[in-house]
């Protein structure tokens, strides 16, 4: 079955030194654009992964290196993701986005890497991947048939293993046809295909930043998601221990949790220049409140 597509979708796979999203880098990207009148337009970039403050090739786990294969030696005269960041974000323009267990790993990475270019080059790119739907095509196979990407092509597009697992290319196309196979066994009552429903469907617990520091509660409010804060609210934290959100700037955080922490303390900002009126008031004194008894 054929996507129902209202704007490109473009679906997107990542090799990397590593599965630390802090510490390790994109080695390749692939693109994979579906757009509504069904033409498609694929890119793979393989990178150079780079250090910004040692200034040098960042290497290989050897752990990845058995996963796709991959060495240091290859990389040395690919791009460095700074490089190729501007066409990267034209991909990404306008556009929705799904991936493989994307949710997790792929969709942080890249925000990890687009954060980490743009403070090396300057500059402010005009993007932001928060912004976008998600498909993620594995948690649509792990509701639907409740276990990784080559079981899902056995099942779902005709019992044959794809051809060059773990090279993103290959990992991008097999994802677009996954999600193709999905579409055409369930019925449009269980799997609907609209890639806002399928969002929505496949989305994880409401996080603000991708490695999930901060969350959203059943309230809508924004929530510290870890450590000694872990359940109070962004605002509360911030008018108890401001210098708390100095200390995440200082840390080793993602570069996402960093922007999301600054963007909360700028409006909390703007916020004490003005006089709290009715339930604003309410809820600061019922955190004062709470965090003076000791609750």
């Amino acid at each position: 079955m054929e996507l129902h597509l209202k704007r490109p979708l473009l679906f997107f796979d990542i090799e990397s030194t590593g599965l630390d999203i802090t510490n390790d880098s994109i080695i390749e990207l692939s693109f994979l654009k579906v757009f509504p009148s069904g033409e498609e337009r694929i890119r793979t970039w393989r990178v150079k992964p780079w250090d910004y403050e040692k200034n040098v090739q960042r290497p290989i786990s050897p752990g990845a290196a058995r996963v796709h294969g991959i060495k240091d030696k290859e990389l040395r005269d690919c791009p460095c993701f700074y490089e190729i960041a501007p066409e990267v974000i034209s991909w990404l323009e306008d556009c929705d986005l799904a991936g493989y267990n994307s949710h997790k790993f792929d969709l942080p990475m890249l925000a990890e890497e687009l954060e980490r270019a743009a403070l090396h080059k300057g500059v402010h790119f005009d993007i932001d991947l928060h912004d976008k739907q998600m498909v993620d095509v594995q948690t649509i196979f792990h509701k639907m048939e409740p276990r990784n990407l080559k079981a899902a092509y056995r099942f779902y597009c005709g019992g044959e293993d794809f051809e060059n697992a773990h090279a993103a290319e290959a990992d991008t196309m097999a994802t677009y046809q996954v999600l193709k196979g999905q579409l055409d066994k369930y019925p449009e009552t269980e799997l609907k295909n609209d890639v806002d429903w399928l969002a929505r469907f496949t989305e994880m617990n409401k996080t603000i930043d991708y490695a999930g520091r901060l969350a959203e509660d059943e309230k809508g409010r924004i929530i510290i998601n870890f450590g000694k804060h872990r359940g109070k609210t962004a605002r509360e934290v911030w008018r108890i221990e401001p210098s708390y959100f100095d200390w995440i700037e200082r840390s080793d955080f993602a570069l996402d949790t960093k922007k999301q922490f600054r963007r909360l303390k700028q409006q909390f900002k703007q916020e004490q220049k003005k006089p709290l009126e009715g339930n604003e008031l309410n809820d600061a004194t019922a955190e004062l409140a709470r965090h003076f008894s000791g609750k």
